[in-house]
């Protein structure tokens, strides 16, 4: 049973309403485990609105949050210096939620696989309904 780790984005169309989207986290929970890396809670919470905490923290509550640990830091900078060096620039929020899902072997379930292009990292791409492609 796969364990998943949900990129920024995927939290954004839940709380959205977007369609297929509450079904994808259900679909997801009856799978395996579900969870998200600690800066996924801060690009939420820094984007939320004032009308939008109680449905914001009810979800973020819902689902276990994976600490920015120290191997878990030193590893989303080594991802960022390696792509450096490749010219590609990598955000420290994706690097972070990147090596999160490394590191606890979990599958990434995002909207934008062009952010998280590591080969060691299994991707799926979620469209606009809510559908799981790989990346």
């Amino acid at each position: 049973m796969p364990d998943y780790l949900l990129d920024t984005g995927i939290l954004i169309r839940h709380l959205r309403h977007s369609l297929g989207y509450q079904s994808l986290l259900e679909r997801l929970s009856q799978d395996g485990t579900i969870c998200i890396a600690s800066l996924t809670r801060t690009e939420i919470i820094r984007a939320m609105k004032d009308r939008e905490r109680k449905s914001t923290f009810s979800l973020l509550d819902s689902l276990d949050t994976l600490s920015l640990d120290k191997e878990t830091a030193d590893l989303a900078g080594e991802l960022i210096r390696t792509l450096r060096k490749n010219g590609i620039t990598l955000h420290l929020a994706d690097a972070a939620i990147a090596a999160t899902a490394i590191l606890h072997k979990f599958d990434l379930i995002t909207t934008n696989p062009k952010d998280f292009t590591m080969p060691e990292l299994t991707v799926w791409q979620a469209d606009e309904q809510g559908n799981l492609n790989p990346a």
